[in-house]
């Protein structure tokens, strides 16, 4: 990560493309939700690239539905991160959301891309690798 704007929703940097949508989900403002992406092979949260003709709002949605089985619309924009990735370099942007939650508000069933989730107090110990970026972003949202 390269930098985090705090801006309006519809205030987008314009410098690179805006490709993805993060959610970072709290359990009585204390644990954060995590997901276990089985490709990575790491915790994550929830979220993914932007589908054509979708807003960055609607992609957040549908990922934390399809990655956590939990389906969520009143999201809070928070704002943008900038990455530059790959050998290439390349910079993007990913929206970022946040909301409360309970542990009950989805079921959960395993699926082709997300193996488990956890509500994780920041302490515990993680089975497996938790995606230090990730943690970062989630930190973003409380403050």
């Amino acid at each position: 990560m390269t930098g985090f704007y705090r801006t309006a929703e519809q205030d987008c940097p314009d410098d690179a493309p805006l490709t993805a949508a993060l959610v970072a989900l709290w359990q009585d403002d204390r644990r954060l939700l995590l997901v276990f992406n089985r490709y990575r092979q790491c915790w994550e949260l929830p979220g993914g690239m932007i589908d054509p003709g979708e807003t960055p709002r609607q992609a957040a949605v549908r990922e934390l539905h399809e990655e956590a089985g939990i389906h969520m619309e009143s999201l809070t924009f928070v704002g943008y991160a900038r990455f530059t990735l790959g050998t290439e370099q390349r910079t993007e942007y990913a929206a970022l959301y946040t909301a409360p939650a309970t542990p009950h508000d989805g079921h959960f069933t395993p699926n082709e891309e997300t193996t488990a989730i956890c509500w994780w107090d920041g302490a515990q110990p993680l089975t497996g690798r938790l995606h230090p970026l990730d943690a970062i972003l989630g930190r973003l949202t409380r403050s």
